[in-house]
């Protein structure tokens, strides 16, 4: 006689599939975190860790598994500081007024590049707002009559009771300087920061310089941010995990004097961003000699012929900034 009992289907049961895909999510996501933060993928730790703390609004992916001494020695490592050898720059495009475009495709980023012959067409400007609030670059590009230029160095803002905080861009952070004069300072005259500047020949300096060595070099050009990324064509980052992965916007110049302009796009579904090597990489594939790191992320933004280029993570489109590098007509 059949046991009906051992043919008889077992009944599809809803309530524990559900709870089975909800196990196995909970057990992948501890899982996953523990293997980042905690795991032997130091590489993977180190740019999750530079991403989130350098996005601000997110910093809390970092904070909620890691102490701060173990967040400072990812994102704080020290650096190298190589100083420029100034006057290693043969100029040969003077008067040559050409701007070429290119395109950058990665697996996390799509990327866009101005090289300018001439770096004496290279200038910095400020909002015209300034103390107040600042300006897209696509506004001081029409006001300059430019048809290229990026956004520039870092920026902050004040409350009614005089509190800093980072927003509309309405003061510019550091020193800038603008066709030889003064713009705004908000850093003693012997202070080192970092700087991507512009001297009369048309050399881009960077890494740390006081306010008092820029007018001893005949600055024209300068505004602030950080990070040096190459000096005398050699690298000054050493891995991808420094600042994570975010949009970025750069500045260098190649040993004839031509300047380049990047500006690379992220935080996109699949397209995360660049991590300073990348970037650091992009430029000396390009045979670039000096180049420093300007403001990134939201800031992000180039504008060429008429129009922005990249596609800005800035919920609201093209943010407000303070400064700008662009093209004189």
């Amino acid at each position: 006689m059949v046991n009906k009992r051992k043919n008889k289907k077992k009944k599809f049961s809803l309530k524990k599939f559900i709870f089975f895909l909800i196990y196995q999510v909970i057990f992948i996501s501890v899982t996953g975190v523990l293997l980042v933060f905690h795991g032997p993928f130091q590489n993977v730790k180190n740019i999750l860790v530079g991403t989130a703390m350098f996005t601000y609004k997110h910093q809390y992916i970092a904070t909620m598994f890691l102490s701060k001494d173990e967040i400072s020695k990812i994102v704080s490592k020290p650096k190298m500081n190589d100083k420029q050898s100034v006057g290693a720059i043969n100029i040969d495009g003077i008067d040559d007024k050409s701007i070429t475009r290119y395109n950058v495709h990665q697996n996390r980023f799509d990327g866009y590049i101005l090289e300018i012959r001439d770096p004496k067409r290279v200038k910095v400007a400020c909002t015209s707002k300034r103390g107040v609030q600042g300006q897209r670059v696509s506004e001081m590009a029409e006001e300059k009559g430019t048809i290229a230029a990026i956004n520039g160095g870092g920026f902050f803002d004040k409350n009614d009771i005089g509190k800093e905080w980072v927003g509309t861009g309405a003061y510019p952070e550091g020193i800038v300087i603008s066709d030889g004069n003064i713009i705004s300072k908000n850093v003693k005259d012997n202070e080192e920061v970092d700087v991507m500047a512009f001297n009369g020949d048309g050399e881009l300096i960077v890494g740390k310089r006081s306010y008092n060595e820029l007018k001893k070099m005949n600055i024209k050009e300068a505004l602030s941010f950080n990070r040096t990324l190459i000096v005398d064509g050699k690298p000054q980052v050493e891995d991808d995990g420094e600042q994570g992965l975010q949009p970025r916007t750069a500045i260098g110049q190649k040993k004839d004097g031509t300047v380049v302009f990047i500006a690379i796009d992220g935080r996109k579904v699949f397209k995360e961003g660049a991590s300073l090597k990348d970037v650091q990489d992009i430029l000396l594939d390009r045979g670039v000699w000096n180049a420093g790191n300007l403001d990134g992320g939201a800031s992000t933004t180039m504008y060429y012929k008429g129009e922005i280029i990249n596609n800005p993570c800035n919920s609201t489109g093209e943010r407000t900034v303070a400064t700008c590098f662009y093209v004189e007509p």
